[in-house]
């Protein structure tokens, strides 16, 4: 089976990398490198003993798609390609509607023209209205999104619903994923972030390591037991191993479905902090600043769906994650660079 794996070299993309060539795939990747670095697929070619194709573009280029595509003949797109941090959508909403609505459409209209079939797409937690109570399961409201990041992956969402709906021979696996952490067990290839990061994991790791000088938490006074936010960490191993779950859920199913990938619990910033020092047995110095715009106070989901359709469920503990994001960040105090 081929996979075009578009945004396969950033976090998430260089795990499903490894899940894939582990299990024997034809990859072919495609990244600009905007917020990742070919150090992280040398990796992955380490790890595995594995080779693939790697284009270097945007795939908004739908001319350079079609030169990919001429190539290569695909059974499924596997689509990360996009903007990701949702607080800095509040500052930045141009660019990721811009950004991220036009690499879907441009893969949609790739699947088109070159006979492509099938599609799992990464969306988001942030497409659920904050009024929803909680767990999230699938049926939940969706709009009245908290930043212009989570819109963009609900207008991603119609996107395929309404290309899938004019061709009908096509099969969309939608996975709203919550928050991710952790690194794969070997610490070669992790989370890094270009900047100052914008998610609570990797800020927690690296003021572990000493690149940053305290961490921020934004906001302690949400109507939560600690007042911190309260989130739903998923592992990154197990969020790729859902992906090839949907993928073989897609191999036999038409249309258009979604699924929450999460772990089903609540973890708040303190209790994550926390778990991280006992975990590695380091201190994490922390202070509180005020809140976050577009943060909602608690978001963790039912994946009961994923559980019952998919045949995926998550396994790895909070624990884990902190530990394996420890063993990434202390074997690589700068990330992917140099020293």
């Amino acid at each position: 089976m081929a996979v075009f794996l578009a945004g396969g070299a950033g976090f998430i993309g260089s795990h499903m990398l490894v899940e894939l060539l582990e299990r024997e795939y034809e990859v072919v990747v495609a990244d600009d490198f905007s917020n990742s670095t070919p150090e992280a697929l040398i990796r992955v070619k380490r790890l595995t003993g594995r080779d693939f194709f790697l284009y270097n573009c945007d795939v908004r280029d739908g001319k350079s798609l079609d030169e990919i595509f001429g190539k290569h003949r695909f059974d499924c797109i596997i689509h990360f390609a996009g903007f990701k941090a949702a607080g800095e959508s509040m500052s930045a909403p141009l660019a990721y509607y811009s950004n991220n609505l036009n690499a879907t459409l441009s893969l949609c209209e790739a699947m088109e023209r070159h006979g492509v079939k099938k599609m799992i797409f990464s969306s988001s937690a942030c497409v659920y209205s904050p009024d929803n109570p909680m767990p999230l399961t699938e049926d939940s409201t969706v709009g009245n999104c908290p930043n212009p990041y989570g819109w963009t992956k609900l207008m991603s969402e119609q996107i395929l619903r309404d290309a899938a709906a004019a061709n009908q021979d096509w099969s969309v696996a939608i996975l709203r994923y919550f928050n991710l952490f952790g690194a794969h067990e070997s610490g070669e290839i992790g989370d890094d972030p270009a900047g100052i990061p914008r998610n609570l994991p990797p800020f927690i790791a690296q003021t572990a390591v000493g690149r940053r000088d305290v961490l921020e938490i934004f906001g302690g006074d949400y109507p939560t037991p600690d007042g911190s936010c309260v989130r739903d960490y998923i592992h990154v191993v197990d969020l790729v191993k859902g992906h090839v779950a949907a993928m073989e859920y897609c191999n036999g199913h038409v249309g258009v479905d979604a699924f929450n990938l999460g772990t089903g619990m609540g973890t708040s910033n303190f209790e994550l902090v926390a778990a991280f020092e006992e975990a590695n047995g380091v201190v994490v110095p922390v202070k509180v600043s005020t809140r976050r715009a577009g943060d909602a106070a608690v978001t963790y989901c039912s994946a009961d769906k994923a559980e019952r359709v998919l045949g995926w469920k998550a396994s790895k503990s909070v624990f884990d994650g902190c530990r394996d994001m420890w063993r990434w960040q202390s074997k690589n105090p700068n990330g992917y660079g140099a020293g």
